[in-house]
């Protein structure tokens, strides 16, 4: 896709700089946090006549919102099921937190290194049409997958030293990353379809609908691996990623007359995306903020499945992190319910300190009450700290901008997790593990974190909790921090609730 081709059928393009005509819709509270951040609005860049929501009630939106919802959880639960199936396979098989590490931090990398691109394909054409397309993309990798699991070698495939484990996993990595377009896209549907007073609300629910994907993830994959084998669970992804497709052909989003007029051009507009950033006075503090969960998130996905593996059985496993999961689903559900108070940017600090305590103490003894526990109440908290991210940038940034803001933050968020995880496996499979394994390593390690065979593994999160705790309450005191509060305090203000205001330009 190319800045001069042709936006998708029915979805009618307006010339840059045009003159746009009147609507219901309001534009003052769109322009108002780039006045006043001393950022001059692109001409042409406001379009009010793509989006009506006077075509339905809010009920109504919200039932197609929760249509979208359910269909996107189905589709994550497809591309988590396989790629948990792929980590699970892979560490059974070679018991090398390397490889688990390469797969997790790849994975990782491939979201931070495509996620401008998304935001710009969501920025540029319609919002189901983006989701279709990364529907069918993701059908045809693994549909690939599965071939070249049924044709080639298991050794092959398992061989580090060999391309095939590689291009095997890349496969597999790219369907399920290429799958996160329709979250970037899910997240501007909330802007659309939902009421401005009740966003931070649906944003709640996407983290409680994340959940429930992780849960039924967990015990799939575990379950799947341990009594199907690989290629059966190959198969099942394929026949859920179809489902799930054939289900989003069935929905319908009237509310967005055409795709609204954008300074958006190319595949990957970084520079777009950068300023789209910008305009904003103290968004990318924000993302920084957010991206202190990532830090941690980097050490988990190297670690947390070996640790969990050697505790337990894959298909306990599998049924223990389910359980651990149901964290997600209140989370969210709390969220939903009560929303994130006056300054949701304070929740997700507080959110952040919390989770650095729990990363830090809930392997302290192998315990495995412990260590369930602690996945628990640590997911409890994320949807807290997505939900306060999303309803910032809703709330201040316009809808035209949108796609590249949250594909900014996608990216760089994300970012930090596979550094992490790159950085720890090699770091703990070749010093800290055996170091703590060893007589003077146990000994050393008893005092603190007790005995056990996976002690290297805790001293790594005790180490990682303790950076994020001491970072999330430098925030607090940052003057970034309170002009982002004041800003989204001041963008609040401005916007009555049932009208469309700063995210809906």
């Amino acid at each position: 896709m190319t800045g001069q081709e042709p936006a998708p059928p029915g979805a009618a393009a307006v010339p840059h700089g045009a003159a746009v005509p009147d609507s219901k819709v309001r534009t003052d509270a769109a322009v108002t946090p780039a006045a006043e951040a001393g950022t001059e609005e692109i001409p042409g860049l406001l379009d009010p006549d793509a989006v009506d929501t006077s075509l339905r009630s809010p009920a109504e939106r919200s039932r197609t919102f929760t249509g979208i919802l359910v269909n996107t959880a189905l589709a994550n639960i497809t591309t988590s099921y396989l790629w948990f199936a792929l980590t699970f396979w892979v560490y059974l098989e070679t018991r090398n937190v390397i490889a688990t590490g390469v797969v997790g931090g790849a994975y990782m990398l491939l979201i931070a290194l495509s996620s401008i691109s998304f935001g710009t394909f969501v920025d540029r054409y319609r919002k189901l049409a983006v989701m279709r397309f990364a529907a069918v993309f993701t059908l045809v990798m693994f549909i690939l997958s599965g071939v070249m699991f049924a044709l080639l070698p298991k050794a092959a495939l398992l061989d580090l030293g060999q391309p095939w484990f590689w291009v095997f996993t890349l496969v597999i990595l790219i369907g399920a990353v290429v799958e996160n377009m329709r979250n970037v896209a899910l997240s501007t549907t909330v802007t659309i379809l939902i009421e401005p007073d009740r966003r931070a609300n649906a944003n709640g629910m996407v983290g409680m609908v994340q959940g429930l994907a992780f849960i039924v993830t967990s015990v799939l994959s575990g379950l799947s691996v341990g009594l199907l084998g690989m290629g059966w669970t190959v198969v099942v992804a394929v026949a859920l990623t179809a489902l799930a497709f054939a289900h989003l052909l069935t929905l319908r989003m009237p509310e967005e007359v055409r795709v609204a007029a954008t300074d958006a051009h190319g595949a990957f507009d970084l520079r777009g995306s950068i300023a789209a950033v910008l305009a904003i006075a103290g968004l990318f503090a924000l993302i920084l903020f957010s991206t202190f969960n990532n830090f941690i998130g980097g050490v988990y996905m190297a670690l947390m499945d070996p640790y969990g593996l050697e505790m337990f059985p894959v298909e306990g496993w599998g049924l223990v992190f389910a359980l651990g999961s149901t964290g997600f689903i209140v989370g969210g559900a709390l969220v939903g319910k009560f929303g994130l108070g006056r300054n949701p940017l304070r929740s997700m600090l507080l959110a952040v300190v919390v989770m650095g305590v729990l990363g830090a103490l809930f392997t302290v003894r192998e315990w495995a009450w412990l260590y369930i526990l602690g996945i628990w109440l640590y997911l409890v908290l994320v949807p807290v700290v997505e939900a306060a991210e999303q309803t910032v940038i809703q709330q201040v940034v316009p809808l035209n901008r949108q796609g590249r803001v949250f594909g900014f933050a996608m990216a760089f968020e994300s970012a930090a997790a596979p550094v992490t995880a790159f950085l720890i496996a090699p770091i703990a499979q070749f010093w800290i593990i055996p170091w703590a394994r060893s007589g003077e390593g146990a000994a050393a390690l008893e005092p603190l974190l007790g005995e056990g065979v996976s002690r290297g593994i805790a001293l790594v999160f005790l180490v990682a909790g303790s950076i994020m705790i001491v970072t999330a309450l430098l925030a607090f005191l940052t003057p970034v921090y309170r002009r982002v509060s004041a800003s989204y305090a001041e963008a609040a203000a401005k916007e009555p609730p049932g009208e469309v205001g700063a995210g809906e330009a």
